[in-house]
């Protein structure tokens, strides 16, 4: 199926051209999206009429995009979410999710322009692409946590099982302490049951 592109797509072309497509491609994404007509002679013309005119709402639409991407690139998002201690999502997070996210901190952002080749599902920081417009992309991180105290600590640079680490760790000196007072205590207790057999066997001797 012959469509002509009304604005640049990757991996097929630049606005006016005409491409070969398959027709599910056209009918479901290109067409619904306006960013392509089907090639027949009427809407040839009609492009060559309004080309000029696309080619300024492009150039325009380019610019407030670029304007966003220098704003929004490198921006880091908090997504708090339930998951196991081992870090593995109830759920996942989506690409409303990061929309939802980005749009709260004050962006502009609709789901559509996110992309994410498979759900999120575990705790931690990603990297996820937006594109928000056919020419322009920016990078932003999504940190996913279980509370907002987990996301300050993974936006200092540790991991879900670095801090599971070490929140075991101070589990096992917690118990350690523990055992070395009971330890301290019962050896109090040794020395004073001692003193009162030490006292009589002195009275015995004389």
């Amino acid at each position: 199926m012959q469509v002509i592109l009304l604005e640049r797509v990757a991996k097929l072309g630049q606005m006016g051209d005409v491409v070969d497509v398959k027709p599910g491609f056209a009918r479901n994404f290109l067409l619904p999206q306006a960013k392509a007509k089907v090639a027949s002679e009427a809407n040839l013309a009609a492009f060559e009429e309004q080309k000029a005119q696309l080619e300024a709402r492009n150039l325009e639409t380019k610019a407030e995009a670029t304007a966003l991407a220098e704003k929004l690139d490198g921006q880091q998002f908090v997504v708090i979410r339930s998951a196991s201690d081992a870090g593995s999502l109830y759920g996942s997070v989506t690409t409303r999710d990061a929309a939802d996210a980005a749009s709260e901190a004050g962006f502009s952002v609709d789901k559509k322009q996110v992309v994410l080749i498979d759900p999120i599902k575990d705790l931690g920081l990603h990297t996820v692409l937006v594109k928000l417009h056919p020419e322009v992309e920016a990078q932003i991180k999504l940190n996913v946590a279980r509370s907002a105290e987990e996301a300050e600590l993974q936006a200092s640079g540790k991991s879900i099982q670095e801090l599971a680490a070490e929140e075991e760790a101070a589990a096992e000196f917690e118990i350690s302490e523990l055992f070395d007072d009971i330890g301290s205590a019962a050896s109090d207790d040794d020395d004073e049951g001692d003193a009162p057999a030490a006292a009589a066997d002195e009275e015995s001797a004389t």
